[in-house]
């Protein structure tokens, strides 16, 4: 009895002992257990793609005027400041004319004298002219010797020597005289374009020397409503770029703002800092408003291509690849040649190859996008469609192939699917 009572306790022990190892292994086959893997996905769209070049310029007058002094002296007054309007021919500034007014009377005076001079000259060579006739007739009569003829022909030659360098004594002076009366009026300093004072370097009392180089005085913006924006485009992205060309920016006082202008001019001067490469491009924009100032940083979006209305896909989607199909697409890009430019479109793992007209390893290469297939009371399936990629903006990319707007295409993985590529925008859908 005692011993009946054992084994019937032994085989009891035991088939707990069986039922707690089924039920840790079915607990640890739960929990550790592959879960489904869930996929991100975005909605094929119809819409326009623009692809824009980014840089950054500073916004400067159409033309900017520096004013300068050509004769050295003491400003005597200042008629303009800063944002004043002026006119072409409007008078800025004075310098003290005092010693121009001087030198000027002075070279007067010497015109006068060198006039004096030639009158005297003339003069004298009307008299040599008669004694000259006086000899010639008393030569003719035998009254006279030869050489007294002689002597007056050679005074008569001196007189006129005397006369000639008179005159160019006169022009001398009224050279000298129109210079100084030139400089008397370089010390009126006149506007010499329309527009508006944007920068005033001097004061009444100060000394300018215009030795070596003309001093700057003023600056004048001419015609505040055009202003054009000096940008900066890289390298890379200056081969896109052409005359003509629709351009928005925007600036940081008006950040809600946009202002919008047209490519002018590409210069063809690079310019290399920190071994970066930029080319200045010119963008002309209307300031109606003046609310665009000078020396303000403009952030450019200079409109390189656009197409309207065509069938569009996230990047991300053309960068998935499903994780048991990542490995051999990697493997089979290493050696395998570029894809035809003319490659079909395929209808999903299924499809033939000669349909899609890609055979081998070269399918492996064709830009290809993933759809999500979801039917009523099925797991979900991917099918994987070839396309052709057109446009891209950075966000969105123009494809035609064998897919039809709404469709749900992969963009990543979440869960064990995550091993997988994915793309960086935010899904839409989740399954």
């Amino acid at each position: 009895m005692t011993s009946l009572t054992k084994t019937k306790k032994r085989l009891l022990a035991g088939l707990v002992l069986i039922a707690a190892l089924a039920g840790g292994a079915w607990a640890w086959k739960v929990k550790f257990a592959e879960k489904p893997v869930q996929y991100t996905t975005e909605i094929v769209t119809r819409g326009d793609i623009t692809r824009v070049v980014s840089a950054t310029g500073t916004i400067q007058a159409v033309n900017t005027v520096t004013v300068g002094s050509q004769v050295s002296g003491t400003i005597r007054r200042i008629l303009v400041d800063y944002n004043s309007p002026v006119k072409k021919g409007q008078l800025l500034a004075e310098i003290d004319p005092a010693l121009f007014l001087a030198q000027a009377r002075q070279a007067e005076a010497e015109v006068a004298q060198s006039r004096a001079s030639l009158a005297e000259a003339e003069a004298s060579l009307r008299e040599a002219e008669r004694e000259y006739e006086r000899q010639k007739k008393l030569f003719a009569s035998d009254f006279v010797a030869k050489s007294a003829l002689e002597s007056a022909e050679t005074a008569v030659a001196t007189a006129r020597s005397r006369v000639e360098s008179a005159r160019a004594g006169v022009r001398s002076s009224a050279a000298t005289l129109n210079q100084r009366l030139t400089n008397l009026g370089y010390t009126k300093i006149l506007s010499p374009v329309n527009g508006v004072v944007t920068g005033k370097k001097v004061s009444e009392g100060q000394t300018v020397a215009a030795s070596l180089s003309a001093p700057e005085l003023f600056t004048i913006a001419e015609d505040l409503s055009k202003m054009q924006v000096e940008a900066a485009v890289d390298e890379a992205d200056i081969g896109y770029v052409q005359e003509g060309m629709n351009v928005t920016f925007t600036v940081d006082t008006y950040p809600e703002d946009t202002f919008s202008g047209k490519v002018r001019q590409v210069r063809l001067s690079p310019s290399t800092t920190e071994n970066v490469v930029t080319y200045t491009v010119i963008i002309s924009a209307a300031n109606p408003d003046l609310r665009l100032k000078p020396g303000m940083t403009a952030n450019v979006s200079i409109e390189t291509a656009s197409v309207k209305d065509v069938l569009r896909v996230p990047n991300a989607a053309l960068r998935f690849r499903p994780p048991a199909t990542r490995a051999k697409t990697e493997t089979a890009s290493q050696v395998a040649p570029p894809p035809p430019p003319d490659g079909g479109s395929a209808g999903g793992e299924g499809v033939s190859k000669k349909a899609s007209g890609l055979t081998g390893k070269t399918a492996a290469l064709q830009p290809s996008v993933w759809v999500l297939e979801s039917k009523k009371g099925s797991v979900p399936s991917l099918r994987r469609v070839p396309v052709r990629v057109g446009l891209t903006d950075g966000s969105w990319t123009e494809v035609s192939g064998d897919l039809s707007e709404g469709e749900a295409v992969v963009t990543g993985t979440l869960g064990n699917g995550s091993r997988g590529s994915s793309g960086g925008n935010l899904p839409r859908r989740m399954f």
